[in-house]
């Protein structure tokens, strides 16, 4: 039956489209996270939605998973194909199909990056906003609702997507919105396919709104003595009305982490990291007002970085942060991804480290305090079960106490495999509802299987 469906799956693409080397089965079995790796059988290259119809006819007739596989960024184990099957690669699905600048609005394929998507449209003035870190797919950050440093201003991709073109497990062909910037027709499918980790269907275009760029960007710094009063502290920026592109926070273990791993010469204590943008005059009154209101907190150090060279820097230590835990060598690392009410961030931030001081591993805080969605990294001995299971009993004990909040087990990096457990304790009821929508659009359980939900 194998080479049955496999010849079958050979004759609908060109040879250059499917490989079944072990080079290829390894790259696409794992992502960064740390759930076991499982090999697909063959991993496809589609370059339309044609290919992509035709790769689920073999599917369907032969009752194979398909698994999407983005740029591999994920963290929570969503491109791993857990029953085989196809993995199906998107990166020579990286086109922009239409581009309208007078629109402010861009219709790519799914494999285009955001680095890519970011150097054609800046040349127009204009810029996508969404930052998770790594340079991820657009296909998959659609997949993951992903967000970023950004999102205390421009939100999640939900907010950016206002039409998606998606190939349903039967072979049809759907879209999800509209080229207009809102909608109050019909149901929100560009919300439900938004998020749904290629469990619902296969995303082939994307339209996405796209920003002016600001005319001034400054950046500063600033530190404390505790995580709580930077959480405080963030709290109160955001009381003030303060429009601030990007703030965030990191704990002085990650600090000192990141020096380590890159020699930026950052000082070793909690900090909070802000960037104002806008014109020029009020970008600065605005950092000159943060800086009175949090002096006045207690902050010291406050550092402000208007060259672009020396901003660029912050940012690059800030984004590596992840990478510098996740590196060290015999180890690996677990992460949490909780989201609460702003208010409750203070209270949520001291469970964390108590958790970890607990746990006795090493373990940093860290994430986008603007919109109450923070992150623990906790390394632990990749040889060792014992650790690996305390530092996943801390991710999910913070992941209770978040649902418990009024927030949520993930801000930003899904479900996937990891936060599965969680579902039924957050959405209740809803995860039947869930359930039947993935029965009426998948009802072979073919797209993804496994994630989200088992």
């Amino acid at each position: 039956m194998k080479n049955n469906w496999l010849e079958h799956l050979k004759e609908k693409l060109k040879t250059d489209q499917y490989s079944s080397s072990e080079s290829e089965r390894y790259r696409h079995s794992h992502d960064e996270s740390s759930h076991h790796a499982v090999e697909p059988e063959v991993v496809c290259f589609p370059e339309s939605k044609e290919d992509i119809q035709a790769i689920l006819e073999t599917a369907r007739t032969f009752g194979i998973p398909v698994t999407p596989f983005g740029a591999g960024s994920g963290l929570e184990g969503q491109a791993i194909p857990v029953k085989g099957g196809i993995s199906l690669d998107f990166e020579r699905m990286n086109q922009v199909l239409k581009f309208s600048p007078e629109d402010m609005q861009i219709t790519v394929q799914p494999g285009i990056t955001r680095k890519q998507l970011n150097k054609l449209i800046n040349r127009q003035g204009l810029y996508f906003p969404i930052d998770p870190g790594a340079d991820a797919s657009i296909g998959g950050m659609a997949a993951t609702n992903a967000s970023g440093t950004t999102a205390v201003r421009y939100g999640t991709m939900r907010d950016q997507i206002t039409d998606m073109e998606v190939v349903l497990a039967d072979g049809t062909i759907i879209h999800t919105g509209s080229k207009a910037k809102k909608s109050s027709s019909g149901y929100h499918l560009t919300g439900l396919f938004t998020g749904s980790e290629g469990t619902l269907g296969i995303i082939t275009e994307i339209t996405l709104k796209l920003h002016g760029i600001p005319e001034h960007v400054i950046a500063a710094s600033c530190t404390f003595s505790t995580p709580r009063e930077c959480a405080e502290a963030a709290h109160m920026i955001l009381l003030s009305g303060i429009p601030i592109l990007r703030m965030e926070f990191v704990d002085a273990l990650s600090i000192s982490q990141v020096n380590t791993y890159g020699n930026y010469g950052i000082p070793e204590r909690h900090s909070l990291f802000f960037e104002f943008a806008g014109m020029k005059k009020a970008a600065e009154e605005e950092a000159v007002l943060a800086e009175e209101l949090l002096t006045g907190l207690g902050a010291e150090n406050w550092k402000v970085a208007v060259d672009a060279e020396e901003r660029s820097l912050i940012w690059k230590a800030r984004h590596e942060m992840s990478y510098a835990f996740r590196h060290l060598k015999g180890t690996k690392v677990t992460g949490g991804d909780v989201c609460v009410p702003i208010s409750k961030l203070p209270d949520l931030i001291d469970y964390a480290r108590e958790l970890i001081e607990e746990s006795a591993l090493v373990g940093g805080i860290l994430g986008h305090i603007g919109d109450g969605n923070f992150h623990t990294l906790i390394v632990f001995d990749s040889e060792s079960p014992a650790q690996q299971e305390a530092a996943e009993l801390v991710n999910e004990k913070l992941a209770f106490r978040a649902i418990e909040l009024g927030g949520t087990c993930t801000g930003e990096h899904g479900v996937g495999i990891g936060k599965r457990k969680f579902q039924q304790t957050e959405h209740g009821a809803a995860v039947s509802v869930m359930k039947n929508m993935k029965q009426l659009l998948d009802p072979e359980n073919l797209l993804n299987p496994d994630k989200i939900f088992e």
